[in-house]
């Protein structure tokens, strides 16, 4: 751990149509993504290779501009597939304005955000055909195209396959129209839908400058190979799964994509995965899962002592993790690095990953800031922090407390446009060039940032005192048999506040290690290790209720916690039994 950076020379972009082509100039037979296909019973792996995929984004580029969607906003909608990531590369080079959508929406919010971004086209996978079908009776929108990325079950649609026969045509006729397209990095280029856990979801305007400039930074501290191979777990709608994506593609790395939350340690190993961006939830609970698997086997005083050793040599700079915890390394595909992101993660949990030889960074930031502000790197990492400013963004701590800690304020060529018909909300989080995050934390000596919790979650007690729930939880977060949870202040009947927690357990983990127990008696096991990490605290700072389920929180599609959506709901059910 050191306070210097480390910076990497790079080459730098000014857009993503000028990165791509690097992309597929410097390595052209680089196997660009893995495609699942299953066949009856039989499972094939179809290989697209760059040079395939710029073959592929040129035909579809071409196809739909003839469509007439030059310069216009094409939404997209499914899950994580390589149809998705065409059709996303393609209008970012040259075609128009992109407008990925939540693939979880209900069909209301899907019919109103498409009405909302005013799209000309949307491009959907079979599971959304219906919801198409009546958005497209009803006439109360822009769209003139509804694309299907399978095969079309409505009339009115056409698909990617007959768009890529078509654009292959043109090009063979001289089609010129998608290559000669110029590309303004400065203008609105992507509107991205914030996941809106506590309000209406704003509609954040992106240029290709703030995206690309994250890109040319991020590769300037992260260590890419082209022989990585990168799980495309992250929603692709949300900016840190799509930054992500590109910045991958920047390096020549081979993609594949992830069959669903239960499958990620299958398809780590199956794919031989080196590279994984995730959010902490995951990463807390694959750590879990390994130390438990360790106990299962009766390894945990050959692992303790595979440690120490491995500490010890590494003050010698002797570095054996990597040999040493094989096993569990190959567990996990290979892995090489993890990337977290999208919330505050466990410091413990990077440190259990970082002693098994696998680095994990963190980083940190928002969909206006597309997305990263901080990140740690393999050669600065500090424990509890989310790394140090990118080198093209400065950050600052406005109205600082005694302690240091203040809103987290960022400027830098990567901050949203604006909220898209949203002057108001745009004057609020901007001012004066700075983006008012509303993440509260502070910088220490050498320049590391250190997030504390939301402003908007900051427990305010009757004393005065302030209390950041994200503290609490995380210490919850320790505990082996904990899925999540949320640390939330309940009105008492003399006008003050309580500190209550929310905990969701792991169903299988009780099941398997606390054999037989009852639901009171688990209740009271838990309140008993509450009890111990209310010790470690000043007495404002006391959990006195617990709430228990094996019921998962609302959350949203990156698994942040829907805060205020889940204490409403607690405190109805309250009222209710009273």
């Amino acid at each position: 751990m050191n306070g210097k950076r480390v910076l990497y020379e790079v080459k730098e972009f000014n857009n993503i149509k000028e990165m791509v082509e690097n992309t597929v100039k410097t390595y052209p037979e680089n196997i660009a993504f893995i495609i699942k296909q299953k066949n009856k019973d039989k499972i094939e792996y179809k290989n697209i290779t760059y040079k395939m995929l710029y073959e592929d984004v040129k035909k579809l580029g071409t196809a739909l501009i003839d469509l007439g969607l030059e310069n216009k906003r094409i939404a997209i909608i499914a899950n994580n597939r390589y149809e998705w990531c065409l059709t996303y590369i393609t209008t970012l080079c040259g075609v128009g304005i992109t407008v990925p959508l939540d693939k979880s929406l209900p069909s209301g919010e899907i019919e109103n955000l498409l009405q909302r971004s005013y799209a000309d086209a949307v491009v959907f996978e079979n599971k959304y055909a219906e919801i198409m079908n009546n958005i497209e009776q009803k006439k109360n929108n822009t769209i003139q195209h509804y694309i299907c990325m399978d095969e079309p079950t409505n009339a009115n649609e056409t698909s990617i396959s007959t768009l890529l026969k078509k654009g292959e045509e043109l090009l063979e006729k001289g089609d010129t129209r998608f290559k000669n397209t110029k590309i303004n990095p400065e203008e609105m280029n992507v509107i991205l839908f914030t996941s809106g856990t506590t309000q209406k979801s704003k509609a954040v305007m992106l240029s290709q400058k703030n995206i690309i400039s994250n890109i040319n930074a991020l590769n300037s501290i992260i260590k890419i190979y082209p022989t990585d191979r990168n799980l495309a777990f992250l929603p692709l709608h949300h900016t840190f799964g799509s930054t992500g994506l590109l910045l991958f593609i920047s390096n020549g790395v081979t993609n594949v994509f992830c069959d669903g939350l239960k499958h990620i340690q299958k398809n780590l190993q199956e794919y031989k995965v080196t590279m994984f961006v995730c959010v902490p939830l995951l990463l807390e609970a694959m750590s879990k899962r390994i130390f438990k698997e360790i106990e299962k086997q009766g390894k945990t005083k050959k692992v303790n002592f595979g440690l120490k050793l491995s500490k010890f040599l590494l003050k010698f700079g002797i570095d054996i993790r990597r040999i040493l915890f094989k096993d569990i390394i190959d567990s996990l595909g290979g892995l090489r690095m993890a990337v977290s992101g999208a919330a505050a993660i466990d410091k413990k949990v990077v440190e259990n990953f970082t002693n098994f030889g696998i680095k994990t960074v963190q980083g940190y930031g928002l969909t206006e800031t597309s997305p990263v502000i901080t990140a740690e790197n393999d050669e600065n990492i500090r424990y509890g922090s989310v790394g140090f400013p990118l080198k093209n963004e400065e950050i600052k701590i406005f109205e600082p407390n005694e302690k240091g800690i203040g809103e987290v304020i960022a400027k830098g060529p990567n901050i949203m446009l604006g909220y898209f018909e949203n002057e108001e909300a745009t004057k609020e989080v901007l001012v004066d060039g700075w983006f008012h995050t509303g993440d509260l934390g502070y910088i220490d000596k050498d320049g590391f940032l250190f997030i504390t919790g939301r402003k908007k979650n900051v427990i305010v007690m009757k004393n005065g005192k302030n209390i950041y729930p994200e503290e609490l939880e995380a210490l919850i977060t320790n505990l082996p048999y904990v899925a999540e949870n949320m640390v939330f202040a309940i009105p008492t009947k003399d006008d003050d506040l309580d500190l209550a927690a929310k905990i969701v357990y792991n169903k299988e983990y009780v099941e398997e290690t606390f054999k037989n127990i009852t639901k009171e008696e688990l209740e009271q096991k838990i309140w008993e290790d509450i009890k111990k990490i209310n010790k470690t605290m000043p007495p404002y700072k006391y959990i006195r209720e617990i709430i228990v389920t094996d019921e998962p929180m609302i959350k949203t599609t990156t698994q942040k916690i829907k805060r205020f959506e889940e204490i409403n709901k607690i405190l109805k059910e309250r009222e209710n039994n009273s």
